[in-house]
């Protein structure tokens, strides 16, 4: 029975790293006592794996993971056994099985993901920084700087910016967030402090992950569902 898991990372479980995260579950669903398969040979591991690293200081209600079961399980009963044993900051949000095939492959259904981006108390960018975001994002071109492991390169990151809204004074991201197209807010919100001209003040906004995307359509057509929904819960 393959399960995935979807879970929140918030207060200060977000200075936890990627690493630190996995090893964090892993301990966990040995301390809830859930039948997890393990892989063979010499040196058996839990079969599991995340949908999608999450940088260290960004908080999140929309994180997922899937792991191998031996044997079948309530998936109620695996969210109650997990928040057991789960810290401050860090909450099991619901459990579904995912049958064999391409919906139970979180980490490579990955398309898209949902930000709020909300500066600190007196670190705006500018005091009509709403209408000049707009104007921002409203380019034909959004030219940002981009390392990789490998080059460094200016990338035009406007075809991933999917969807944009300020709702007061909370900023709403829809970014592309597949290996190959990878978008972060701190990309945007970088790049918007460059284009004002100014000097960024360090710390100056917070992001937080509200959701991540499969894309059921294409590259013309997204028709984005969040991975919980490819699954089902079982009694």
């Amino acid at each position: 029975m393959k399960v995935r898991i979807k879970f929140a990372k918030l207060g200060a479980m977000k200075f936890i790293g990627h690493l630190d995260t996995m090893r964090y579950f892993q301990k966990a669903i040995r301390r809830a006592d859930i039948p997890i398969a393990y892989s063979e040979g010499f040196s058996p591991h839990m079969i599991m794996s995340f949908a999608a690293p999450l940088g260290v200081g960004t908080t999140s209600s929309g994180e997922y993971f899937d792991m191998q079961l031996a044997q079948d399980m309530p998936t109620r009963e695996i969210v109650e056994r997990l928040n057991g044993t789960m810290a401050e900051g860090m909450d099991v949000l619901s459990a579904v099985r995912v049958e064999d095939g391409k919906a139970s492959k979180a980490m490579s259904l990955v398309a898209a993901a949902d930000y709020r981006v909300t500066f600190r108390e007196g670190k705006e960018f500018t005091s009509d920084w709403k209408e000049k975001l707009k104007e921002y994002i409203s380019q034909p071109q959004i030219c940002v700087f981009k390392k990789t492991k490998r080059s460094e390169k200016t990338v035009d990151i406007k075809p991933y910016i999917y969807q944009f809204a300020i709702q007061g004074d909370k900023i709403h991201l829809q970014l592309a967030a597949a290996s190959s197209n990878y978008t972060k807010p701190e990309q945007v919100m970088d790049g918007f402090a460059q284009w004002l001209g100014i000097e960024q003040k360090p710390f100056s906004y917070m992001v937080h992950r509200q959701e991540v995307y499969a894309d059921n359509g294409n590259e013309e057509n997204h028709q984005f569902v969040t991975l919980e929904s490819l699954g089902e819960e079982v009694e």
